[in-house]
């Protein structure tokens, strides 16, 4: 089944813990240190549009983009609430076009590790290299196989809220480093009446290391992995990394 169908409706309601303010500050602080400060940033698995809406208050013109329609819907309903400019587009990662280039992409919510094949998280960097300006940087995150096999593998989350509640069942493969996600969602209709719905979403995770290895071999430069969202360096027990690559400035032949 296709992740991020019935889940997209109660997503904000169950992903409330994720501290996107403070990521934002994050975000904007490493593009005002790399000078850009203004242009046009692209979201790459946008989601629902959290921290979209934070960078375009910030000022800076946005593109996002996602592959969930249902998930677009909840963000163009945010985005008729604040009144911003974002241009939302349904489009894959892997194979997304614009019609001009961008001073900067963005990509949270480890939305890199739903590329399962490395050969397709390289098409990913590929594309970001065609359409960054010069200089420009791509700032992203994503798990990491510590967080899989020590944290998520074999655990099983549950949740229940007032709009809903979830199952959420995990089981990570080391030999492929394959974690499916198994999540039953259990929505509140009218009255006591609730609906059951079932998705499976598939992460890979992925090193340092090879990380570095298929942007470089797109063409970024890697400049600094971060452990989550802080200053600190990412080690072997980060469970999210925060990792910096950039586009070289072409010299003039």
């Amino acid at each position: 089944m296709e992740a991020y169908t019935s889940f997209s409706e109660m997503y904000d309601t169950f992903m409330d813990d994720i501290p996107y303010e403070e990521w934002c500050a994050f975000i904007k602080a490493l593009l005002v240190k790399y000078n850009i400060t203004a242009g046009t940033l692209l979201e790459l698995g946008c989601g629902t549009g959290n921290m979209t809406e934070l960078l375009a208050a910030g000022g800076y013109n946005l593109i996002a983009l996602d592959y969930s329609a249902e998930m677009l819907a909840e963000a163009m309903d945010k985005k008729l609430e604040s009144g911003s400019r974002i241009l939302y587009l349904q489009q894959d990662m892997r194979e997304f076009e614009l019609n001009g280039n961008v001073s900067a992409v963005v990509s949270v919510c480890d939305a890199v590790n739903y590329i399962t094949e490395s050969a397709q998280l390289e098409q990913v960097f590929e594309r970001v290299y065609q359409y960054l300006d010069d200089g420009g940087i791509f700032i992203f995150d994503f798990n990491t196989s510590y967080k899989y096999r020590e944290i998520l593998g074999e655990q099983t989350i549950a949740e229940n809220r007032d709009k809903g509640s979830f199952i959420w069942e995990n089981y990570y493969d080391e030999a492929v480093k394959i974690n499916e996600y198994e999540l039953t969602l259990f929505i509140k209709e009218e009255g006591e009446m609730y609906r059951r719905h079932r998705e499976i979403h598939y992460q890979r995770a992925y090193e340092l290391e090879e990380i570095i290895e298929l942007a470089e071999s797109a063409g970024l430069k890697f400049v600094r992995a971060y452990d989550d969202y802080t200053t600190a360096a990412a080690d072997e027990k980060s469970e999210r990394i925060c990792a910096v690559v950039q586009k070289g400035v072409q010299e003039n032949e």
